[in-house]
């Protein structure tokens, strides 16, 4: 029996990627701790800290396999402690006395706390890699589209030509800043903890620094300024930015949906032979990819929720809100993988529909255009004239159920001023896409120009 989406055989692909549950499973989480351990070991041999014969055991018999799983998920139920069971483990896989040197100076909290972070800088380089992918898609899709005509709506309804590159080139620089983000948090939080109890290091001696500098080194860790037991922040840094992610793709997601819609039909996700859209209606094609990351992106933000309450944390360890990172981190990371997924997978190979942006454009019947008819009148009446007949003139040509250009031509004080020809002109959609165009070119120099792509 499984309670949770992320370990139920049927839904665990819906909510995760295989390759991130393999980041946080027990076999990884429970190796990260004995990577820790072994690092510990060995750079306490060397130092003359632990005897040399010591420091190789323990690093040769710290893996998974040599260990009795069993009897440390019974000491675990006895003990009610995460750690001791897996120290102990580790201390009786050990031959010839040698486990007495295990776990030799450091608290629970170094261990967990350094595992942890050794998984979540696992996960940062997916999110980066699978980060990439999607922009290269984007890319690719600004620069098709750099001068491709649709409307552009604001507060759900129709407002102004734009284009669809600049569109997704604003997705796309959206996603840039995230990938900066994740790049800028890297020095500053994958870093490891060797502080013991309560941060002083006072069980590792007089070289203490020295020692924590070696071990993290080994681990591809960096050096924290201090202590970082009682300081979270790090943590809800990284998570907060994963959520960012997955907030964005969400809402990218979401527009596919909405310009999905039969009546709007200008954007589809990719639909491969043999999919099915619904059990009982066949002629269905639905957008299930990305809806599926909207979903999840939505539940992911009630962990973002809890990342502040994280930061509340008590002396010099709390174990109340501390333990709270050992679901809210996994989940947030499971979660931004298959939104990952789910969207590189809908703008790989993105549909759109050129023909129905275009003929979207006129179901207003052209009152689309009633900004770029009032700035050509304000230049001949003034603009607070011009914006004054434009809205008399939109709002008794919509109710009334006629065109804009039946409604301005048959208004005599715009004949007067302009002739059929120039408001023909002014009502072409197409043409009034402003620096549409020049803009995507930008946004695409600018992410070209970074190496991000590359």
């Amino acid at each position: 029996m499984t309670s949770s989406v992320f370990d139920s055989p049927l839904l665990r692909n819906v909510w995760s990627t295989p390759e991130m549950r393999e980041v946080f499973s027990e076999r990884n989480r429970m190796q990260k701790w004995l990577d820790y351990e072994a690092a510990l070991a060995i750079v306490q041999g060397e130092m003359g800290i632990i005897p040399r014969e010591a420091a190789r055991e323990i690093s040769e018999r710290a893996k998974v396999e040599y260990l009795d799983m069993a009897r440390i998920l019974e000491e675990t139920a006895r003990t009610k402690h995460s750690l001791v069971p897996t120290v102990r483990g580790l201390e009786h896989a050990c031959r010839n006395g040698h486990g007495e040197f295990v776990h030799f100076g450091p608290t629970t909290q170094d261990v967990t706390d350094t595992g942890l972070m050794l998984q979540l800088k696992e996960a940062h380089e997916i999110v980066k890699r699978d980060l990439r992918k999607i922009g290269r898609h984007l890319y690719k899709l600004s620069e098709l589209h750099r001068s491709t005509p649709m409307t552009g709506r604001t507060l759900a309804l129709q407002a102004l030509p734009i284009t669809f590159g600049h569109k997704s080139a604003i997705w796309l620089t959206e996603l840039f800043r995230h990938q900066q983000r994740l790049v800028d948090l890297e020095k500053r939080t994958f870093v490891g903890s060797v502080v013991g109890a309560v941060g002083t290091k006072a069980s590792f001696g007089e070289s203490a620094d020295e020692l924590e500098r070696r071990v993290l080194e080994r681990l591809g860790l960096s050096v924290p300024e201090i202590s970082w037991q009682p300081a979270r922040d790090r943590f809800v840094e990284l998570g907060g930015v994963f959520g960012m992610v997955a907030g964005t793709l969400g809402k990218i997601g979401h527009e596919i949906l909405l310009l999905a819609h039969n009546e709007i039909d200008e954007l589809h996700e990719p639909f491969g032979e043999g999919q099915v859209g619904s059990s009982t209606m066949p002629h269905k094609r639905n957008p299930a990819v990305s809806e599926n990351a909207v979903t999840v992106s939505t539940a992911l933000k009630g962990n973002i929720n809890l990342l502040q309450d994280m930061l509340r944390q008590e002396h010099e360890r709390d174990g109340a809100y501390w333990k709270m990172e050992w679901k809210i981190m996994p989940e947030i990371c499971l979660m931004t993988s298959i939104v990952l997924e789910n969207m590189e997978f809908s703008l790989g190979g993105l549909l759109v529909n050129r023909d129905k942006m275009r003929a979207n454009m006129d179901i207003l019947g052209g009152f689309m255009l009633s900004e770029r008819v009032m700035f050509e009148l304000s230049d001949k009446v003034g603009k607070q004239t011009a914006h004054e007949r434009m809205y008399e003139i939109s709002r008794r040509g919509m109710e009334g159920g006629i065109s804009f250009r039946d409604a301005l031509f048959a208004d005599e004080r715009i004949r007067k001023v302009l002739t059929e020809k120039e408001l023909q002109d002014l009502l072409d959609p197409t043409t009034y896409v402003g620096n549409a165009p020049q803009l995507v070119d930008h946004a695409l120099s600018v992410v070209r120009e970074s190496g991000w792509l590359d």
